[in-house]
């Protein structure tokens, strides 16, 4: 019976593995990355890189636990959470396509790691909510086990992804860069679009 269990649980943790691994997306964030943090230096970028790691980390953990809690008591739906990080991402995909950055007071530092590689890009809605079902879901505490230790695997690897993705910019050079920063600006905005167009569906629907 116990070794039925066992299965049972990782069977149910290879499978938000897999899930989050794909909704969070990698490789696919990198580029993202490297145009957010272009004009860093290597150690900064490294830094930055496992940042937003722990951040879309903590923030998943965190909703996996008292997402429910915390949406009920506020009165805010899936959608509504969505369609914001969707605007969020479409300012920064702006930024990004046009060049434009905001003027920091002095003294202060922008740290893109937080906002939005770590939230909403890889933290985004459809991590949370795919979390919060994987929660709903767990039968005991073996299969919870096996999802937080599922979480933080793959949050391993989104760490190492893009810290190892820094030795890219080294090939491309300043060209290569501006280049980059283009191309992920795109991406960005179109997942933000679809974030939005998502949020506005959910409704209607």
């Amino acid at each position: 019976m116990d070794q039925i269990a066992t299965l049972s649980a990782l069977t149910f943790g290879a499978q938000a593995f897999v899930t989050l691994f794909v909704i969070l997306d990698p490789p696919g964030a990198t580029p993202i990355f490297l145009g957010l943090t272009a004009g860093e230096s290597e150690k900064r970028k490294r830094r930055m890189a496992w940042q937003g790691a722990f951040i879309s980390l903590l923030v998943i953990i965190s909703f996996a636990i008292f997402g429910n809690l915390l949406l009920g008591y506020l009165n805010i739906s899936f959608a509504s959470l969505q369609g914001a990080g969707g605007l969020l991402l479409l300012i920064t995909a702006l930024g990004l396509l046009t060049g434009y950055a905001p003027e920091e007071k002095p003294g202060t530092s922008k740290n893109v790691a937080l906002v939005p590689l770590g939230t909403p890009l890889l933290a985004g809605p459809g991590a949370i909510v795919t979390t919060m079902l994987f929660v709903q879901n767990a039968e005991n505490w073996g299969q919870v086990s096996a999802l937080f230790i599922a979480i933080i695997v793959v949050h391993i690897l989104i760490g190492l992804t893009l810290m190892y993705s820094t030795k890219i910019l080294k090939v491309i050079k300043d060209a290569g860069v501006d280049l980059v920063a283009k191309i992920a600006g795109l991406l960005l905005a179109a997942i933000a679009v679809e974030m939005i167009v998502a949020s506005i569906k959910a409704y209607f629907l």
